[in-house]
């Protein structure tokens, strides 16, 4: 995770611990969206990524105005991008996000796998 976590960190401009909350956001969301298969072996190969999604998911560091950015948005991808936006991101960090965080995913999955989990939410593969 700390690679991930460093990656994101110098793609996107911010610091670590944002980049974390970031990285927590997407993958609580795709964890919501599809807990199993693809989604369920990032987690399982990747030490510490499950633990950012849990954070996230309960409110973490991203609560207070992007968690009510989030939930204007909705749910989904835009209630997603309100968080993220809320943490301070623009819609082309949020895209460099996007990029990163499943270029990652193809080295520790594949890039079979990650495309799975595009197919698997409608819109998701605007952010690859």
């Amino acid at each position: 995770m700390d690679e991930l976590i460093a990656r994101v960190s110098t793609a996107i401009g911010v610091e670590a611990g944002v980049a974390k909350t970031a990285i927590g956001q997407v993958l609580a969301f795709l964890n919501k969206e599809l807990p199993d298969g693809a989604v369920g072996e990032f987690f399982d190969k990747v030490p510490g990524s499950r633990e950012a999604a849990d954070e996230a998911a309960a409110g973490g560091e991203a609560s207070g105005m992007g968690g009510m950015l989030g939930g204007l948005f909705g749910s989904g991808l835009m209630g997603l991008a309100g968080k993220l936006n809320g943490l301070g991101l623009d819609m082309g960090q949020i895209h460099k996000l996007g990029h990163e965080i499943f270029g990652y995913a193809e080295t520790i999955i594949g890039k079979e796998k990650v495309q799975q989990i595009a197919n698997g939410i409608p819109g998701l593969s605007q952010f690859m």
